[in-house]
């Protein structure tokens, strides 16, 4: 990249990411209201909730949470997609790349089986232990791709055992699965995706994780932009590339497994929202990961609401919508890039 191609992105992330960045969270805030005005039974009135003790705990309760929470977990999913995709430089690269998917699955089919009851029709104490699972499933699954690799050196092989672990674990979560048919439904419900669970405990667990995660990712975002020019040419500009790129893999593991334990496997919001905000703007990976999150957040967001609209008084689990929305736009963009 020459000095004036670098001077033109820079002139562009002055100019557009804030105002990026602004439009993001001021839809983020329209939807956040449309969420809490959306409930089992289709839309409903804001004002109601005013004079009606019942209405305002089913907001307070019930509603904010799982909107707030939706935005959170989308945010932690594109904050991590920004990561992978910079970190293997591969605009296809998603935040399960790691194993982190199959390890959090396999963790839940395994405390499924031996617990003998479904999520949804479970008291707290099996739902909080389904989520510890997840996140220890998750972080498991990152581990164990990084041993595979002999640590963080050789993106190359790292993204191999990433794809190898994936296959492995996925196919011993399918054999417990046959052999203990009666989670399959539990199973269901946390392969798809849903956000009806989540309450303000969560959003504020969310919270502590997303907020330093950020922070993180865009102080070691130097090391992102250094690794896109590549390897050779990061290690001329004296990076520390080993230490910098284990704490970038840190970030994705913890901010995936986050993610993961709250609301399941929710497909294509990390791997969609960097690539919506690049289409918005030409930036480094400093503006990127963070409006990233932002754009994340958004999507899950109106995903989430379109999941309880759709087929009001019913449901569609969040991950078939955020699927469909980010499957068709990277469809229409190969679409057009190969016009």
């Amino acid at each position: 990249m020459s000095r004036s191609e670098r001077a033109s992105i820079e002139t562009d992330v002055r100019r557009r990411a804030p105002w990026i960045g602004a439009a993001l969270v001021l839809a983020a805030l329209v939807v956040l209201l449309v969420g809490a005005s959306v409930g089992s039974t289709g839309w409903d009135s804001l004002r109601d909730a005013w004079h009606d003790p019942v209405a305002w705990q089913i907001v307070r309760d019930i509603r904010l949470p799982r909107t707030l929470g939706a935005w959170l977990t989308g945010a932690l999913l594109g904050l991590a997609g920004a990561v992978a995709q910079g970190l293997f430089r591969n605009p296809l690269a998603d935040p399960f790349l790691l194993g982190s998917a199959s390890g959090a699955a396999l963790a839940v089919a395994a405390l499924l089986a031996l617990w003998g009851a479904p999520v949804a029709a479970s008291s707290w104490l099996v739902k909080l232990g389904v989520t510890g699972a997840a996140f220890v499933g998750a972080l498991g699954g990152v581990l164990l791709t990084l041993m595979l690799a002999r640590g963080v050196q050789h993106t190359l092989r790292l993204l191999l055992a990433g794809v190898v672990v994936g296959y492995v674990l996925g196919a011993i979560k399918d054999l417990l699965s046959l052999a203990a048919p009666d989670i399959l439904t539990g199973m269901l419900a946390f392969m798809l995706g849903n956000t009806g669970f989540i309450g303000w405990s969560a959003v504020v667990l969310m919270t502590l994780v997303l907020v330093p995660l950020a922070l993180l990712a865009w102080a070691l975002a130097r090391v992102l932009d250094g690794l896109s020019l590549g390897e050779a040419t990061a290690r001329s500009l004296g990076l520390p590339l080993a230490p910098m790129r284990a704490l970038l893999i840190g970030v994705l593991a913890l901010a995936t497994g986050t993610a993961v334990a709250q609301t399941g496997l929710i497909a294509f919001v990390g791997l969609a929202a960097p690539h919506l905000v690049r289409g918005l703007a030409r930036m480094t990976h400093g503006p990127l990961v963070l409006l990233s999150a932002l754009m994340g957040g958004l999507l899950l967001m109106v995903a989430d609401v379109g999941a309880r609209v759709l087929i009001a008084p019913q449901e569609l689990p969040v991950g078939v919508l955020t699927a469909v929305l980010g499957g068709g736009y990277l469809l229409w963009l190969m679409y057009r890039r190969t016009r």
